[in-house]
């Protein structure tokens, strides 16, 4: 019951919002008594709490996997298989990308062990995708390139039902498009930041963008 009340929580805290729910609203949704959604996970600000936590563990695990299938490839083969993962991960979890973006712009009183973990998070991403080889020490121009990039992502996920009316299109090749757009705009930049020499060891120095540089980047005729 304890994982039902998680799993029902994090869908509706991703739809409506920290103050647009109510732990009410999650005891109706499973069927069960107020009380027993308190037995098991106290006040909401402790099952919001749990929520938050609990979407970062997954997103953890998410990136670990696409750390070993991507490491030692060149830097377009993982930017590509990162966005095609990641991508396809968020599209089928979209409550992960409302939390985030609620905490990102919604003022709550209640606090997040979740705020405190975002540059942790940042620097899982860019090691992940072998673009740092230092989890801990990341510089600011790669923090701010890794925070762009994922917000990309959770503004499509986010906003899928408004972008897909506007554009009156399927959610197939509203999906196939948001990973081709990306790829379109990504790929080329951090193309571009590796070629000019800006990438940082995680010391200060600059240097290569991960496992797979020194290869020749394929280019289209």
């Amino acid at each position: 019951m304890k994982g039902k009340i998680l799993e029902v929580a994090r869908r509706i805290f991703g739809e409506y919002g920290f103050h647009g729910t109510t732990t009410r609203m999650i005891a109706q949704e499973i069927g069960i008594d107020i009380s027993t959604l308190y037995y098991h996970w106290g006040e909401k600000g402790d099952l919001y709490e749990a929520v938050i936590l609990d979407i970062y563990e997954d997103l953890r695990t998410k990136l670990i996997e696409i750390e070993q299938i991507v490491h030692g490839k060149s830097l377009s083969t993982r930017m590509d298989t990162a966005i095609e993962m990641m991508t396809d991960y968020l599209f089928l979890s979209p409550e992960i990308c409302n939390l985030i973006l609620f905490r990102y712009f919604t003022r709550t009183r209640q606090p997040s062990n979740l705020d405190f973990r975002v540059p942790e998070f940042i620097s899982e991403i860019a090691f992940s995708m072998g673009i740092a080889k230092d989890r801990k020490h990341l510089p600011l121009d790669i923090r701010m390139r890794m925070l762009a990039m994922m917000n990309q992502i959770y503004n499509f996920v986010a906003g899928q039902n408004f972008f897909m009316d506007l554009l009156k299109t399927t959610r197939e090749d509203y999906v196939q498009n948001v990973k081709d757009t990306l790829k379109f705009i990504l790929i080329p930049a951090f193309a571009q930041y590796e070629r000019a020499g800006k990438h940082h060891d995680g010391n200060g120095d600059a240097g290569t963008m991960g496992e797979g540089d020194g290869k020749k980047e394929e280019t289209a005729p």
